[in-house]
């Protein structure tokens, strides 16, 4: 039997203990990379292009998730960010909906409920994003085929046509 792939899930904290109890609570129930700092989330995002969620806390030392999740978009656009923030700070809720796009914001301390729903919600974001990709790349495809195919018939039809309007010319001019 077939096992379905566990989702791959990326937590960034520069808290040690968050990042410990993430990992161990969620292990058996997804892949979990954790990092401490933002070069080390780019090293598993590196590493695992098919990490479908990213769970950003809001406070780090370097930049803010916010920060983080702006300028990883452009390299990583396809895994699913979420933001995570012990702080009741209406701003930054914002400034990560309209820069960082977020999928969605948890508060701390979260609840295992929050932490699940949120990562089954992300993956079947995910899921629908790559299934809408995929079928995009093969409609293009299609599409490309299509135009060449069209090119190739009037272009086979061309000659017997411009063949056929000369001898017409020619037969009108033999009256």
């Amino acid at each position: 039997m077939i096992t379905p792939e566990k989702i791959k899930v990326l937590y960034i904290d520069d808290e040690l203990n968050n990042l410990n109890a993430f990992k161990a609570t969620y292990r058996f129930d997804y892949t979990v990379f954790i990092a401490q700092d933002i070069p080390k989330a780019y090293e598993h995002l590196e590493a695992h292009p098919d990490i479908c969620a990213i769970l950003c806390d809001q406070r780090m030392p370097d930049k803010t998730g916010v920060e983080f999740f702006e300028e990883m978009r452009e390299q990583y656009p396809d895994p699913v960010r979420m933001l995570i923030t012990g702080y009741n700070d209406v701003e930054s809720v914002i400034n990560a909906i309209n820069k960082g796009h977020i999928f969605r914001y948890v508060k701390k301390p979260w609840t295992d409920v929050d932490i699940k729903s949120a990562i089954e919600e992300a993956n079947k974001y995910y899921s629908a994003n790559s299934l809408l990709s995929n079928k995009n790349k093969e409609l293009k495809s299609a599409y490309e085929e299509l135009g060449k195919f069209a090119y190739n018939v009037t272009h086979d039809m061309r000659g017997p046509l411009l063949s056929v309007i000369g001898a017409l010319e020619l037969a009108k001019t033999m009256d």
